[in-house]
């Protein structure tokens, strides 16, 4: 059961407010408008032994104990894993096992013993034989009586959440037509149940769908896919990809991607998803999408809007249709509707995402171990080389512990050092800046200082190689001097409002620019285009009659670039 209370005072006094402890029917105080806190149980019915929503179980009438605050089932799959690791084969073939919130194993409503910290001690390759040896004889007969009893005595809720989701996407898409909106469909649970949501709301099965390629996807994922478009030959499933940048050269370029600072997510997900939406809704100025996002997944989550603008792709109202649903209704919905998922849940996955991610948990990694070794090993060759590379004394350990998940920064990565910029300032003109660039100048270079203005190449010394850096009324903003070919660059501030590290901005942009997007996304007018050819060069053009000068895409990143945010270094 599912409770919301507002926990919410007066802003200004700090003072309990009218509705304050009060029990509320949704997440929104109906009083103040503000957040409800949610609090979530799972009862246990000892009688059909089974989880369910409400404390007194609909077949039975008994009351049912406290369990979790949330469940998922454990299919076959996972069961006999879990028992081998156990050592204990077929043990529980014919119980009833769920996994609760905190990564806890219950066995007939009962919890039982098991860490991820004991995996470590594990020979991998032993219980791999194990599992291939034993799967022939693991039966699903006993899990599908048990979901079946888990089914009815949840009835209630299922529809309650299924009214619920059905009017609210109806209301919301009720101003939008069907070339307006579309399903962020990333193969995992969540967006599974959206698409469904929503094509069974609309009562229209040619939502278009948008699937995020990462490349980097489970290949369980990419098998659902494959399914999913041929049990649903009138969706629209486009693939957002970028196949210009490749994981591999990426991590040995500027190090393995981390929890603080997860650069794949930009480079190969929200760049290639806002390039998509820029081709497929060019003229459009607002498009409806349908998020799987929950506020139980995590703590940022928890934070987030039902209805909100996009944080990271221009032009999207995000709807999160499923935002306060557990685990326990996504598996309730999906085992009631009998639409087809993701493997990988059967085999134990509690999320799926990237299969390499740095968030992902120890049992996720035990899971790709067991079932995706050649892709499990090869990764960590790769993390072993990476950390010999940067000069960690003990490479195996900062692997195997999960030390370089950890990882701030670009210290010792080559790549990192292209943020530096060296530079002094002028002695004989004012508000003017020498810089020795770590490369060549070309046209290019130029580009990036549009946002301050219009650039003209007629009022400047052409053998020089002057360009100026018009404002809307022809008024000088900026100079450069520099000739193509050479790295020493002369800047003058011809408006005091252009400050010299918004300068430092550009050039690191210059320096460092390899494509990631990030910049690309940022822009809310579509007036940047970064391109990569066919010889690994990037060309990025910022388009005059789209650019505003708003110089969001200047100063939206720690000194101007993504990957200098990323590459952070220790600087003198």
């Amino acid at each position: 059961m599912i409770t919301y209370i507002c926990r919410n005072k007066d802003i200004k006094t700090g003072e309990d407010l009218p509705c304050t402890n009060t029990v509320c029917k949704t997440s929104v105080c109906p009083s103040c408008g503000q957040r409800a806190d949610a609090g979530s149980q799972i009862y246990w019915c000892k009688s059909c032994k089974t989880p369910i929503y409400e404390e007194v179980c609909p077949i039975c009438n008994k009351k049912g104990k406290k369990l979790a605050t949330d469940l998922r089932p454990v299919f076959p799959e996972e069961r006999l894993l879990l028992e081998l690791i156990l050592g204990t084969p077929y043990a529980f073939l014919e119980k009833s096992v769920w996994n609760g919130s905190g990564n806890h194993y219950y066995v007939d409503g009962k919890r039982i013993p098991f860490s991820v910290k004991d995996l470590k001690q594990l020979n991998i390759d032993k219980v791999r034989e194990e599992y291939q040896k034993y799967q022939g004889k693991n039966t699903d007969r006993y899990f599908k009586e048990q979901m079946e009893i888990f089914l009815q005595a949840n009835r209630e809720r299922y529809e309650a959440l299924v009214e619920e989701a059905d009017e609210y996407i109806r209301r919301v898409a009720a101003d939008y037509n069907f070339m307006e909106m579309f399903v962020s469909f990333s193969g995992g649970k969540d967006s599974t149940v959206v698409s469904d949501l929503v094509m069974r709301a609309l009562g229209n099965p040619k939502v278009l769908h948008i699937f995020g390629d990462t490349t980097l996807e489970f290949p369980f994922t990419y098998e659902y896919v494959k399914r999913f478009k041929q049990e649903h030959p009138q969706t629209p499933v486009i693939t957002a990809c970028n196949k210009e940048k490749d994981f591999e050269e990426l991590c040995r370029m500027i190090g393995p991607p981390s929890r603080v600072m997860r650069w794949c997510c930009t480079v190969f997900k929200t760049g290639s998803i806002q390039k998509t939406i820029k081709s497929l809704f060019r003229n459009k100025k607002e498009i409806l999408t349908f998020y799987g996002i929950r506020r139980s997944e995590s703590a940022s989550r928890s934070k987030y809007d039902r209805d909100s603008d996009s944080p990271k792709i221009t032009k999207q109202r995000i709807i999160s249709p499923i935002i306060d649903w557990m685990d326990f209704d996504i598996w309730l919905y999906l085992l009631t509707t009998g639409i087809d998922f993701n493997r990988a849940y059967r085999l134990g996955y509690a999320r799926v995402g990237c299969w390499c991610c740095p968030n992902n948990s120890g049992w996720s990694e035990f899971l790709s171990k067991i079932h995706m070794k050649e892709q499990s090993t090869h990764f960590r060759e790769m993390l072993l080389e990476f950390a010999r590379e940067i000069g960690k004394e003990d490479a195996e350990v900062y692997v195997d512990e999960g030390y370089w998940k950890a990882r701030q920064g670009g210290n010792g990565v080559a790549y990192a050092q292209k943020s530096v910029i060296a530079f002094e300032p002028c002695a004989t003109q004012e508000n003017t800046y020498n810089y020795e660039l770590q490369k060549p100048i070309e046209t290019e270079l130029y580009e990036l200082f549009r946002p301050f203005g219009y650039l003209n190449y007629e009022l400047g010394n052409e053998r020089l190689g002057e360009v100026y850096i018009l404002g809307k009324n022809g008024v000088p903003q900026l100079k450069l001097q520099g000739r193509i070919g050479t790295k020493k660059l002369k800047v003058t501030l011809l408006d005091q409002k252009i400050t010299e590290d918004k300068i430092k901005c550009q050039i690191t942009k210059y320096q460092m620019c390899m494509g990631c997007l990030a910049c690309e996304s940022v822009c809310r007018h579509d007036a940047i285009s970064i391109k990569e050819d066919d010889d690994g060069n990037i060309h990025y053009q910022i388009l005059d009659e789209k650019c505003v000068r708003c110089r969001e895409c200047v100063s939206h990143f720690s000194a101007g670039c993504y990957m200098r945010k990323v590459l952070a270094i220790k600087r003198n």
